[in-house]
């Protein structure tokens, strides 16, 4: 416990980004109850903590305050029902500064089908997807948060979504494939069908895997 209020000192936020490799995939693993049980050695370096630091630690011991927490409740609800779930989320330093990622992950269930831990696979996002549409989202649904609650947070995005015809997970690779595609990067894929498969396809190919 004594570690814990320790590790969980709030950090002085500071608006500046971590300088890291975005090449590189951040990677976790978590019991059910998304308690640290391995980080990389990118996931130390960029979030700054040592490796033992982060040993027994919730996963949120690196929650950024700008992130509205509707968020993370769409994101755990879904994992808790054994699906897959991408999410952009920015996430914050021991420094105080902060780094953006897009999450994958592997769900490992028991021989009774109980989920025991989560492999998460993290990476960078472009600059312009948070500036452009990333951002100016979160940042309203922080501010209902502040105002009316997370229930009117999650309200919101429920008619933001249904207003661009997307799930969340639809609307971000929507994005990240516009932009990729803007940069000539993903060119042999520009025809696609819209459909589960092809989304599953498109985020194996993001994650390489």
């Amino acid at each position: 416990m004594n570690q814990e209020n320790q590790l969980r000192t709030p950090v002085t936020v500071i608006d500046k980004e971590v300088t890291w490799d975005k090449t590189q995939v951040i990677m976790s693993k978590t019991n059910a109850f998304g308690i640290i049980e391995y980080a990389n050695e990118v996931f130390v370096d960029v979030c700054g903590y040592e490796d033992y630091e982060l040993m027994g630690q919730p996963h949120n011991i690196i929650r950024h305050p700008d992130m509205p927490r509707v968020i993370f409740k769409v994101l755990w609800e879904n994992l808790k029902n054994g699906r897959n779930f991408h999410a952009i989320v920015k996430n914050l330093a021991k420094s105080g500064r902060y780094y953006w990622v897009i999450t994958d992950f592997e769900i490992a269930k028991d021989e009774n089908g109980v989920i025991v831990n989560y492999f998460g696979r993290r990476q960078a996002v472009p600059q312009e997807v948070i500036a452009l549409h990333i951002e100016p989202l979160y940042k309203k649904l922080l501010q209902i948060e502040a105002a009316s609650g997370m229930e009117f947070s999650e309200k919101y995005l429920i008619g933001f979504l249904e207003e661009k015809k997307r799930t969340y997970v639809e609307y971000i690779k929507e994005l990240i494939y516009e932009h990729e595609k803007s940069q000539a990067k993903f060119a042999q894929y520009e025809v696609q069908e819209n459909d589960e498969e092809e989304e599953r396809g498109f985020f194996r190919r993001l994650f390489n895997r």
